[in-house]
């Protein structure tokens, strides 16, 4: 059902990009990323809920942990794509990236390490979120990109939070039966 939701509010997300519709593309991705975000929430809940019954399979536990944690990196990865510096839009019209809610390693050069590297007009994509993400669930903690925020550093605290869950509770449970 969640593929079926979520491919249905993509088809006016896809439509409303094409169009211009900044605002309303905004607006339906944030829709798009909670209703991921809460089902995510609801896997783990039900998966924690399963453990004292002991009628998962451990290998069943070991696959639907490692598919929370990555799903748990994309979820986050998204959020501060969307949410850092006005989102991707904002990003974009703007142009160079000097202020966000993360400060990233290229927004501490100098100027003119910024123009030896080629670096003079770098604003973060995708993957720097999804570094910075994949980070946070490995390590717990953001690593090479401080969070300057109070919103983002509650969103990385959600997602080491759900990571450690994950990771801790169903893994470790999963590798004991074994």
């Amino acid at each position: 059902m969640l593929i079926t939701v979520i491919g249905l509010l993509l088809i006016p997300t896809v439509w409303s990009r094409q169009r211009g519709l900044d605002r309303l593309n905004q607006i339906l991705g944030y829709v798009v990323t909670s209703v991921v975000t809460l089902d995510m929430i609801w896997s783990l809940y039900l998966l924690v809920m399963a453990l004292p019954s002991h009628k998962e399979a451990p290998q069943d536990l070991l696959r639907s942990a490692g598919a929370l944690w990555i799903t748990n990196v994309l979820v986050f990865a998204s959020w501060y794509w969307r949410l850092d510096a006005g989102g991707p839009r904002a990003r974009e019209l703007r142009g160079v990236h000097t202020d966000g809610a993360f400060l990233f390693p290229q927004m501490t050069l100098s100027p003119q390490a910024k123009v030896t590297m080629g670096e003079q007009d770098w604003s973060p994509n995708f993957v720097d979120y999804l570094f910075l993400a994949f980070n946070t669930s490995t390590a717990l903690s953001p690593t090479d990109s401080p969070v300057l925020s109070r919103w983002a550093k509650l969103l990385v605290m959600i997602q080491a939070l759900i990571s450690f869950a994950t990771v801790a509770l169903l893994a470790a449970r999963a590798v004991n039966i074994l």
